[in-house]
């Protein structure tokens, strides 16, 4: 079974179709505020807030298809400062610094109940939570595995089996270590040097097989392009056992596929029930807006880290005068559109 390429951690997104809302196996809502201010894009709009496993969800309550959606592998920062809020005026309101590419972006949301420091407080504890996780979702060349001669598990995985005699093929003599089969990823550790190691979470691997290499038959795993397209190759004697261990990987990467382990523990008091309509935007109309890559609405979201320098000037052909050089894939047009028409 293919699993679906995880982008909801890893991408920042604006005014996406409400399938894309919805939360993908494996995602768990952890809290949700329904009277949220996006106080940078949307000010003077109340909205609904979702903090999940994975990411930071906002959209419109008045207009469903204004939403934002941030992954928690691209924020820098998350602090609170004042802000101008045309709901609530000067108030204390979260800040979050991302960075998805090279286009780093602000989001201001503003808690529109007075007093409570929930909002703050969620997407802290959730996001250090994930930080802290990141062994369950990302390839580790050379990590801290074993200690004392024992593997180190990780809080939600259990080790489904141990085999040794494996070589691991990377270098022209091979070098023989031991894999660690669990229900989230595959180790293996060189026996002479155990930080000679590599852990390989179920979620990067884009497939395993037995193919023929220069050292006979060997169990070929490779990674997704994300995790550095990796092609890594295991060599196990006999045959037999070969076939067995990479069944048992195939079994284990199936399973994990239909229902992921992220690894992002974290429990808040009075958490709100669970319901299908908390996991989905309600659609607005029949229309349906289809993600392509880029949005004109993301133009209000930019955070420049270099306020104090001076930006390349250009000639603009389109306006007859010079203007700082625009970002990557932003055009005037583009920028034109961000404001309304009254």
């Amino acid at each position: 079974m293919a699993m679906e390429p995880l982008w909801e951690d890893r991408d920042v997104r604006f005014d996406i179709s409400s399938s894309q809302m919805k939360l993908r196996p494996g995602e768990k809502l952890i809290d949700q505020l329904d009277a949220v201010e996006d106080t940078k894009g949307n000010n003077g709009d109340m909205g609904r807030l979702m903090v999940t496993n994975l990411r930071v969800l906002w959209h419109s309550l008045e207009i469903p298809r204004a939403n934002l959606s941030i992954g928690f592998n691209c924020v820098i920062s998350i602090t609170t400062r004042t802000a101008q809020s045309k709901l609530r005026g000067t108030v204390e309101a979260l800040y979050i610094l991302c960075k998805c590419g090279s286009t780093r972006f602000e989001f201001i949301f503003t808690n529109l109940v007075p007093g409570s420091p929930r909002l703050f407080n969620s997407i802290m504890s959730v996001y250090r939570a994930y930080d802290t996780s990141k062994l369950y979702r990302d390839l580790k060349l050379r990590g801290a595995l074993i200690k004392d001669k024992q593997v180190r598990l990780l809080p939600q995985e259990q080790v489904y089996d141990k085999v040794n005699g494996v070589w691991n093929l990377s270098s022209d003599q091979g070098n023989l270590g031991t894999f660690y089969i669990t229900n989230v990823r595959l180790m293996w550790h060189a026996n002479i040097n155990e930080s000679f190691n590599v852990s390989i979470p179920y979620l990067q691997m884009k497939s395993v097989k037995i193919r023929d290499s220069k050292f006979g038959i060997a169990l070929v795993v490779e990674t997704s392009h994300k995790s550095g397209g990796y092609v890594l190759g295991f060599r196990i004697d006999p045959q037999e056992k070969l076939q067995s261990t990479t069944k048992m990987i195939q079994n284990l990467h199936r399973v994990y596929s239909a229902c992921p382990i992220f690894g992002v523990e974290y429990e808040i008091d009075d958490q709100p029930q669970v319901t299908e309509s908390m996991t989905r935007v309600p659609v607005q109309d029949d229309v349906e807006v289809e993600y392509d890559g880029h949005t004109d609405a993301f133009a209000a979201y930019f955070a420049d880290g270099n306020k104090d320098q001076d930006k390349e000037a250009v000639y603009s052909e389109e306006l007859g005068l010079a203007i700082e050089k625009l970002k990557d894939g932003i055009t005037i047009a583009g920028l034109w559109e961000v404001v309304s028409p009254t």
